[in-house]
């Protein structure tokens, strides 16, 4: 299961952060809702998209830790400038959804289980 971040982004209303980000090259293979940092330590996969509401520096950290390509902010949760030039520098597409974590969460299991 894979999935182009530009289709996801459509579905949840997604506004991106990160100028850097190539939607096109970007490829999301799960999710997982969280935030709690050592909950997403432990249990998130790589390719996941991370869904929360946390904007700190410290979920860059381990979104490039786990090798986790998109962190997706619910209920317009934006981060501030820093943090967002943290995450281009590296490499991780930031977006934000008006959508709640559960919504989102729903949206992208049916995209990654439709066949």
């Amino acid at each position: 299961m894979s999935l182009k971040l530009d289709l996801l982004l459509t579905e949840i209303n997604g506004k991106i952060l990160t100028g850097n980000s190539d939607l096109q090259k970007i490829n999301v293979t799960g999710g997982y809702a969280s935030d709690l940092l050592s909950d997403v330590m432990g249990n998130s996969r790589e390719g996941d998209a991370w869904i929360t509401i946390m904007r700190h520096l410290n979920v860059i950290a381990v979104a490039s830790m786990v090798g986790l390509p998109v962190i997706i902010f619910a209920r317009n949760t934006e981060p501030e400038k820093t943090i967002i030039e943290k995450a281009e520098a590296e490499g991780i597409c930031l977006i934000s959804s008006p959508l709640s974590s559960f919504e989102i969460s729903g949206k992208l299991y049916i995209l990654l289980n439709q066949k």
